[in-house]
């Protein structure tokens, strides 16, 4: 250790690596709490008031994360998918809707544009129609879109 160099405080060193998985991009208060709990353990720091401080500074914003991770994902999936998505992030369920909210204006296009992607063309029987429709469900649509979209000439949509 070179002269006048001294360790950082666990809380230096919690609070440097928190930055930098904020630089990279938009994380959820619970998913930067689960990342930065095993080295808040080993200094006995508190994550809790760490966090509290990044989002006072706006720092750390879940409406951003919901807003990023719901523009990132509308464009190749559905609501259903996208509403997991954000759970599994720790987001709540008002959260959740207003996200929705955002991605229902083009959940239409993100349908067509899911299915011109994979098939581009109607289903030829109902063997291919159940595949079609198994696909998009998948991708997070609901069923009663899938199904009306799927009657509603989507070749005519290109």
């Amino acid at each position: 250790m070179s002269p006048g160099f001294t360790e950082p405080t666990p809380e230096a060193a919690l609070r440097t690596r928190a930055l930098r998985l904020l630089a990279r991009r938009e994380h959820s208060r619970a998913e930067l709490r689960r990342k930065l709990a095993p080295q808040a353990e080993e200094g006995g720091v508190d994550v809790d008031a760490l966090l509290d401080d990044f989002t006072s500074r706006g720092w750390l914003s879940e409406e951003r994360f919901v807003e990023q991770a719901v523009r990132a994902k509308a464009r190749r999936y559905g609501p259903l998918k996208i509403a997991q998505h954000l759970r599994e992030r720790g987001i709540d369920e008002a959260g959740i809707e207003k996200g929705l909210a955002q991605a229902r204006a083009g959940e239409g296009e993100a349908l067509a544009s899911a299915w011109r992607a994979r098939f581009g063309r109607l289903p030829a029987d109902e063997a291919d129609k159940a595949r079609q429709v198994r696909f998009l469900q998948q991708r997070g649509f609901p069923l009663e879109e899938v199904l009306r979209f799927l009657k509603s000439r989507p070749d005519a949509m290109r």
